[in-house]
């Protein structure tokens, strides 16, 4: 049932959304943190949430191109604040929160990018236009990659092929919590996925908003999201999608 939360529109209607396969934030079947605080939004509104999942970043192309191609959906998550698509941009709705995970085997204490000069250093596809000061602190790092694929930072950092992987707190900790099941399920692994990690939050948080096509159904976003955090339900969603990463992120995922 919609939650009574300001006017909603004379008509309720399923609203398609373009979203990327990031774990715990939208997994493949739709659910998650993000499509947490989505679903309840446009819920809030009389609406209901459908959601398209598509490898990251084709969400962005495919919303882009969605309208010369005859499939187009009604909104796209997960937009950085500066890139421009077309559209009728929502408030940022979620802050991811970037950050430095080391083994804590390794006693590397990481408060900036600084500490990790001489270090080898692996993070996501795109990060040196999302990481405030990361292309400067590239040259100083003994070795640096990006890669796409997260799990992929697990596995290196896990078998010591690296010493810091760059990326949220919760993405990185949900790929943890995937190579533990594995190793607990009798799946081989040529590393122990039960090593300790700390995760400092080194960077400030990155905002995320929605493009929507309607610039009616963007205001209307706008207006229940506002309702939401008024009543303190969007910190409830947060702190529940942090909660279960506790051991990893301690207390340094955004104020939870």
């Amino acid at each position: 049932m919609a939650l009574a939360l300001g006017a909603a529109p004379a008509s309720a209607r399923t609203v398609t959304i373009l979203a990327p396969e990031l774990p715990p934030m939208m997994t493949a079947e739709g659910k998650g943190h993000e499509a947490a605080i989505i679903g309840e939004t446009l819920e809030a509104c009389g609406h209901t949430a459908s959601f398209r999942v598509v490898p990251f970043g084709r969400h962005w192309i495919d919303f882009r191109d969605g309208a010369q191609a005859g499939a187009a959906a009604d909104a796209v998550t997960t937009v950085p604040t500066g890139m421009e698509l077309p559209g009728a941009r929502s408030v940022p709705y979620i802050r991811y929160q970037n950050g430095a995970s080391v083994l804590k085997r390794s006693r590397l204490s990481v408060a900036s990018l600084a500490d990790l000069a001489g270090k080898r250093v692996v993070t996501f596809a795109g990060a040196l236009d999302v990481l405030p000061g990361l292309r400067e602190a590239v040259p100083g790092f003994a070795d640096f990659r990006e890669r796409s694929d997260q799990l992929v930072h697990s596995n290196l950092l896990f078998a010591g092929r690296v010493d810091a992987v760059l990326a949220d707190g919760l993405i990185f900790a949900e790929h943890n919590r995937l190579l533990l099941a594995k190793a607990e399920m009798g799946g081989t692994l040529p590393f122990d996925p039960r090593q300790e990690v700390v995760f400092a939050a080194i960077f400030p948080p990155t905002p995320y908003t929605m493009m929507f096509r309607d610039a009616a159904l963007r205001d209307a976003f706008d207006r229940c999201f506002s309702d939401l955090e008024k009543k303190g339900r969007i910190d409830e969603i947060n702190r529940a999608a942090v909660e279960p990463y506790r051991a990893t992120v301690r207390n340094q995922y955004l104020r939870y």
